[in-house]
């Protein structure tokens, strides 16, 4: 398929037609192991599925090709999917990570693998020598998002994926806001890209999954599937069939979701009840000319903050249309409240040093028709004056 143009990957990537019956879909394999015919020689080399289930490797081998890399791997969620890759590190080693990360990745680093001496610091990665003079012998990777949950703040791709080769380190990149359609981190010279599949890549709310990839010439494949088939965290076949039916569409609903965002980009960054938006795909925002050299689009997440004498509060439960929700992506408009939802976990000095406001919203702008949502949206803010 490394012929063929993307949309087309997206559809026929992963997966021939069955040779038993010509099925035109992934069969689902919901099995948990497969006979041996002799000891030692399993049949077509799947012994059991924690290890390799013929589905789930239908989805690693289509997401490997769509990001460009040697190899990839499903698991249970998108924190699986990152735990598996922090993993690789060991007692004493240090990740240098985005200061404006999701809540989650900050928790699991912070909470649960500083137990066993992984170190980390936060570091504002969208000026690259900030990264450089933080680096010493313990760091051994750069933990990035671009654009950054919630803020949207991009960071320089090639600048990190050098910089990390110049000291010999790994670079490690959240793709899940933009997504392959968008940003390939690997095609920029990024080591490993992590997804919350869950996201865009399923794009319809009803399934939880991760996906981690790592590029060619790295060693890492491996490594990390041991890891996978060690900890278990698998993704499980039913769900590696809904995340390949979910990313045949992604192309187009991406153009939608994009185009729907850019109009309500349009309209709040005119509406006094608004007091900043932060969005990579307009003009206006600081990150907006780096981002164009690697993503080609500025992608369907946006933030907004509330002008004073608005009330979050009060616009959020004034919604009709769109909803008030965790996670994004998925074809209905969803929003959420960054510092009591998806940054709770991250303590208030912090937030407030990288700029999550108690009037921050994030809006994940789904398929529905633009001037629709940009109604809501207007007597919503009506709703919340103070």
């Amino acid at each position: 398929m490394s012929n063929k143009r993307f949309a087309t990957k997206l559809v026929h990537g992963g997966f021939t037609p069955d040779g038993q019956t010509g099925a035109v879909n992934v069969p689902i394999y919901q099995t948990s192991t497969y006979r041996q015919k002799k000891l030692g020689e399993p049949t077509g080399g799947w012994e059991y599925s924690r290890t390799g289930n013929p589905t789930r490797a239908a989805l690693e081998k289509l997401i490997a090709e769509l990001e460009g890399g040697e190899a990839g791997f499903a698991f249970a969620s998108g924190m699986a999917a990152i735990s598996a890759v922090l993993m690789l590190f060991n007692a004493g080693d240090k990740i240098l990570v985005s200061s404006n990360v999701y809540g989650g990745t900050f928790r699991v680093l912070d909470k649960v693998f500083t137990r066993f001496g992984l170190k980390y610091e936060l570091v504002d990665s969208t000026k690259l020598n900030n990264i450089e003079e933080k680096i010493d012998s313990s760091v051994k990777a750069i933990y990035i998002e671009t654009p950054t949950n919630p803020l949207l703040e991009i960071t320089d791709l090639r600048g990190v994926a050098e910089i990390s080769k110049k000291h010999g380190i790994l670079s490690i990149v959240d793709n899940t806001f933009m997504t392959p359609y968008l940003q390939r981190p690997i095609e920029l010279g990024i080591d490993i890209v992590v997804h919350s599949a869950t996201k865009y890549l399923g794009g319809h709310s009803d399934l939880i999954a991760g996906l981690a990839i790592v590029a060619n010439g790295t060693g890492l494949a491996d490594r990390l599937a041991f890891i996978q088939n060690s900890t278990g965290g698998v993704l499980q076949p039913f769900d590696s069939f809904l995340l390949i039916r979910g990313i045949r569409t992604l192309g187009v609903r991406m153009d939608r979701h994009v185009s729907n965002t850019e109009k309500i980009v349009s309209y709040l960054i005119n509406e006094p009840a608004v007091n900043r938006v932060y969005y990579p795909g307009h003009p206006s925002d600081p990150g907006y000319s780096l981002n164009l050299t690697q993503a080609s689009k500025g992608g369907a997440m946006l933030s907004f903050e509330l002008a004073p004498g608005y009330s979050p509060e009060k616009f959020l439960e004034n919604l009709n249309l769109i909803m008030l929700a965790e996670s994004l992506g998925g074809v209905e408009s969803l929003v959420c409240h960054p510092a009591s939802m998806t940054h709770a976990s991250i303590p208030a000095d912090i937030r407030k040093k990288i700029g999550i406001s108690d009037g921050l919203l994030r809006l994940s702008v789904g398929i529905e028709d633009a001037d629709d949502l940009i109604d809501d949206i207007k007597q919503a803010l009506e709703a919340s004056r103070r």
